[in-house]
């Protein structure tokens, strides 16, 4: 059990935490909410053993084993597989103890580090690992490709896969769901499920969780407060709770009141001195209740638009990707991801964009932003299309070294609104209304948090009146009271309005619509967010079903069209790679069936020198078990760009 006892925790002279109580069962899954600056990471920092509290008493059972997600950015050659399996910390154990007993040479060490070996995982770390990584969304082609060759948000996966690889009692996942796509928040969802320990999160994706928490710790003036349920029973238990503190206090004024006007009337009367002085003490002993302060919500709305082409777009067999690198060779081909799209977007539409990742959901807003051109066929503009774009990455449209003054002093000398004044005061008033006050308005954005860029973001865009808005994952680092406010401004708003979004709340509640970009296409997905849920669930096991059957047995010979001149060393080469697959998954086929029998001997009771000899013999089937996969990836991967 976690239990603290009247703690006090101090960040400089800032007092975040002031004489707090409250304790954690093992196996709760617990919620932590409260405002930005409430003091949850600072809880975190109490739960992990980076901060000590400064007054009160903290006790958490001391065998516990504890996991989190790492937040520097890994810089290493070292494959996705290995740096995930590197999170296992019971393996990395047991994997030194058995390098250490073959250093010592002593047969019945040797014999004991095997056993911790087999029963730290080592058997199945790698499929584990790998199981890890496909759910956060890599492909199967990225599983031996260098940590190096990601992006930073990629990475970020890369190490909450990592802490999940870790075997623990206690795990911590602070904004867990920031990078990623919803098709990953749902595999994330069903795996935080099935997890046994104890579960403390911060996140201001409410359906998320509701999903997964049982239990919400919320911190409000330094107090944390328990409430049983998930993060919708908290609101509704604190919207009663606090509509009872204030119906209290205002009838204890009424009594205040009255017994004020008693003592003022009567305090002066002989024959009701006595009735008074009783009714004045009864006053001095009156515990105070405090009001509800209702806390400043945070609001904004998008400007009508100046005008509202109808259709706002019209995609003519378009087909959406990427230029070929700048290093290509002459004549080299775009890439193209979703092709062949024939749809129009009117005036008015709420489209979600839905597709798993890598489908070409973020390709497609990019080239209707024109940050990309169509690969082919043709996006025609309605006359006066004026677009809000939130790019996922929001450096990619803000200037880390200017401020946010700056940025709406640029964007106003490039060409104002309709209706919108450019001098300086009033550009810092509209700036006030997303609260950017006093000095933040000469603030570096490279120096701002995540939620702060987001919210100039959305000024810089409000500012700009646009008649179709194409927001990419906008909630990304936003509090829930500014989701909420966002999602209240998309509704008022009277454009179109096209949005990807791993925020199930805000798709419910803002989108008339949605479009499946899958399969090289986009299609309109006939049913809601509980059906798209189950479609994801439903590809994902597909997906890992078909990876298993495909290393189980060779692949069945198909016989193939007679090929044309031109295609012939291509075809013939394919044939050979084939063969060279099939041989090769029959020869893990093989390996997989020598090591199940080794580990059924290693499980049954067995004298201290045949364990070491037969643990020796199932590293060596390991290595060339590994050897034989990786191997398998290189020549699936070079069938799978010859096909093409």
């Amino acid at each position: 059990m976690i239990t603290l006892r009247n703690v006090t925790l101090r960040r400089s002279a800032k007092v975040l935490l002031d004489s707090a109580s409250v304790s954690l069962n093992p196996g709760e899954k617990v919620g932590l909410v409260g405002r930005n600056g409430a003091g949850k990471s600072t809880l975190f920092a109490l739960l992990n053993g980076n901060l000590h509290e400064d007054a009160g008493d903290f006790s958490m059972p001391a065998q516990w084993r504890m996991a989190q997600v790492a937040q520097d950015m890994p810089e290493t050659e070292q494959s996705a597989t290995d740096f995930v399996i590197e999170g296992d910390t019971a393996l990395l154990a047991a994997q030194k103890e058995v390098h250490a007993a073959e250093a010592s040479d002593d047969g019945e060490r040797m014999a004991y580090a095997y056993m911790a070996l087999h029963d730290a995982g080592a058997h199945d770390a790698q499929a584990r690992a790998q199981a890890l990584i496909l759910g956060l969304g890599f492909r199967t082609t990225e599983l031996c490709s260098p940590v190096n060759s990601f992006s930073g948000g990629w990475r970020m996966r890369l190490q909450l896969a990592r802490a999940l690889m870790c075997p623990s009692d206690l795990l911590l996942l602070d904004e867990p769901t920031n990078h990623l796509d919803l098709d990953a928040l749902v595999w994330l969802e069903a795996w935080l499920k099935r997890y046994s320990g104890t579960l403390v999160v911060i996140s201001h994706d409410r359906e998320f969780l509701d999903a997964i928490t049982n239990v919400t710790l919320h911190i409000e003036n330094g107090k944390l407060t328990r409430y049983g349920g998930n993060y919708s029973t908290f609101e509704d238990t604190r919207a009663m709770q606090l509509e009872l503190q204030q119906n209290a206090f205002v009838k204890q004024q009424d009594k205040i009141a009255h017994l004020q006007k008693f003592i003022a009337r009567f305090k002066a009367k002989a024959s009701k001195a006595k009735q008074a002085q009783s009714r004045v003490k009864a006053l001095d002993r009156m515990e105070r209740l405090a009001p509800v302060l209702a806390s400043a919500e945070f609001t904004f709305e998008f400007k009508e638009p100046p005008n509202l082409p109808n259709p706002m777009l019209t995609m003519e067999s378009a087909c959406f990707g990427y230029p070929p690198p700048d290093d290509a060779p002459a004549g080299t081909p775009p890439t193209v991801i979703v092709r062949n799209v024939n749809k129009s977007v009117m005036a008015g539409q709420r489209i979600g964009i839905l597709g798993a990742n890598g489908q070409g959901k973020s390709t497609v807003v990019k080239t209707i932003a024109r940050t990309l051109k169509p690969t082919g066929g043709t996006v025609l503009e309605g006359k006066g299309l004026n677009i809000g774009y939130f790019a996922q990455q929001e450096l990619d449209v803000l200037r880390p070294l200017e401020n946010p003054l700056e940025h709406m002093v640029n964007m106003a000398r490039a060409g104002l609104p309709a209706g919108q004044s450019g001098r300086e005061q009033d550009l810092r008033t509209f700036l006030g209304t997303f609260n950017f006050s006093g000095d933040m308005v000469k603030q570096p954005v490279g120096t701002m948090s995540g939620g702060e860029k987001a919210r100039l973001v959305l000024c810089m865009i409000v500012w700009q009146r646009p008649n179709l808005l194409l927001l990419d994952e906008p909630t990304n680092h936003l509090d829930l009271a500014t989701r909420e406010a966002l999602a209240m401004a998309l509704n008022e708003f009277e454009g179109t309005v096209m949005l990807v979004s791993h925020d199930r709340s805000l798709l419910r509640s803002v989108c008339d619509e949605f479009w499946l970009v899958s399969h090289g296409g986009i299609e309109p997905f006939e049913g809601d967010l509980d059906d798209y849920q189950r479609y994801l669930l439903d590809e994902a096991k597909r997906a890992r079903e078909s990876l298993k059957e495909s290393l189980k047995a060779p692949r069945e010979e198909v016989p193939a069209p007679t090929p044309a001149p031109a295609n012939k060393k291509i075809t013939e080469k394919l044939k050979a790679l084939k063969r060279d697959l099939g041989k090769l998954e029959q020869a893990i086929l093989e390996l997989q069936t020598r090591k199940h029998a080794l580990e059924a001997r290693l499980s049954a009771p067995l004298p201290p020198q045949e364990i070491g000899a037969l643990g020796i013999e199932l590293q060596a089937l390991d290595s060339e078990l590994d050897a034989h996969e990786e191997r398998w990836l290189v020549l699936s991967e070079e069938i799978e760009s010859e096909s093409a």
